[in-house]
């Protein structure tokens, strides 16, 4: 009885564990509960870590607020938690919205005119905010000024409200998207990469203090070892090792317990799920190796062609499993290698 009960609570569907796009409530609650409050507390990113210090600091010596901030990268690698922290030390409000949520001018102009002096507006996925909006953003970013338009035809006029001096801080999966006239106006840009190992298993253990686990130094590190570089994807894994601990009665998270509970998970090695391996086979088996455009791989597989490129396709690239070229997505050695598989004309590709 007790080994159905916990293939139920530990096998969700392991193909969106890893890349699902939605988070559950759990999930944000947890998420929000784990995030680090100060920039001593951040863990990982040390460059862009060291750099933001020296720009928060000359920002309080001369009590002004921050240049406008733009972070770019993979989702989950703690942008939206480093706004958070830079709103902390620079005890500021801080008003979170997501660029799909601004969907008028007139939505923008609500919230611009609610800023107090030195507050930080944070953007989500700025990269899709409408064309209109993001136009209506360029004065309110370079001058702190707003121009809109009221009554029509004849008697339309145009009235100008100047804002108090803000910071806008954006965050991106896909900068490339950003209008040039938008990208020009940020003063400091942030690019994440995917976290080391180490890293990764300080961020677990950190999670285990406050989630009340007791962990092991090896079962720490071959969760991160797991969790593609991504500290939400790191601590999405510890919850899924927890409810397999907690079903089992196990007090203290070993290496077995870990590596059994994130292989029942369909979590390999590589940190590689059920999606991703579907992903590199259907490229090795139908499409020989490639090169397959991203149309043709997303029809192949029924998925968003959004879902390949932004979710699956970075960390794919980053760990060596995949490669871009001009005429399409190739696997690698690496890739053929992890399925023991060999290509026909192997010597060709590579």
């Amino acid at each position: 009885m007790k080994e159905k009960i916990r293939h139920k609570l530990i096998k969700p569907d392991s193909a969106s564990l890893i890349n699902r796009t939605e988070e559950s409530e759990e999930d944000i609650v947890l998420n929000i509960s784990l995030r680090p409050r100060r920039l001593q507390e951040f863990i990982g990113q040390k460059d862009i870590v060291e750099n933001l210090k020296v720009c928060l600091t000359a920002a309080k010596q001369r009590k002004e607020p921050l240049e406008h901030i733009l972070l770019s990268g993979p989702p989950g690698l703690g942008k939206t938690s480093l706004a958070h922290i830079i709103a902390y030390e620079m005890n500021a409000k801080i008003t979170a919205t997501s660029g799909p949520a601004i969907e008028r001018a007139g939505d923008l102009i609500g919230i611009l005119t609610n800023l107090d002096k030195a507050d930080i507006l944070f953007i989500d996925e700025i990269h899709r905010l409408s064309k209109v909006v993001e136009e209506f953003l360029y004065p309110a970013m370079e001058n702190f000024q707003i121009d809109f338009v009221i009554d029509k035809g004849p008697y339309a006029k145009t009235i100008k409200f100047n804002l108090k001096p803000f910071t806008l801080i954006g965050a991106t999966t896909r900068s490339g998207l950003l209008a040039a006239p938008l990208r020009n106006r940020f003063g400091i840009f942030y690019n994440f990469d995917f976290y080391q190992v180490e890293d990764l298993a300080k961020i677990i253990k950190h999670s285990c203090k406050i989630l009340g686990l007791n962990i092991d130094e090896e079962a720490a590190l071959e969760i991160a070892r797991r969790s593609r570089g991504t500290p939400r994807i790191a601590n999405r894994l510890l919850r899924r090792v927890r409810d397999y601990a907690q079903v089992l009665g196990i007090n203290r998270i070993n290496f077995e317990v870990a590596a059994k509970s994130l292989d029942e998970l369909g979590i390999d090695n590589a940190g590689l799920d059920e999606l991703d391996r579907k992903v590199l086979k259907t490229i090795i088996e139908i499409y020989g190796g490639g090169p397959v455009g991203v149309e043709a791989l997303a029809a192949s597989l029924n998925e968003e062609i959004d879902t390949i490129a932004d979710t699956i396709e970075p960390y794919l690239l980053k760990a060596g499993y995949l490669k871009r070229t001009s005429r399409g997505r190739m696997a690698t050695k690496l890739a053929f290698t992890h399925f023991n598989l060999r290509s026909k004309n192997q010597a060709e590709l590579f």
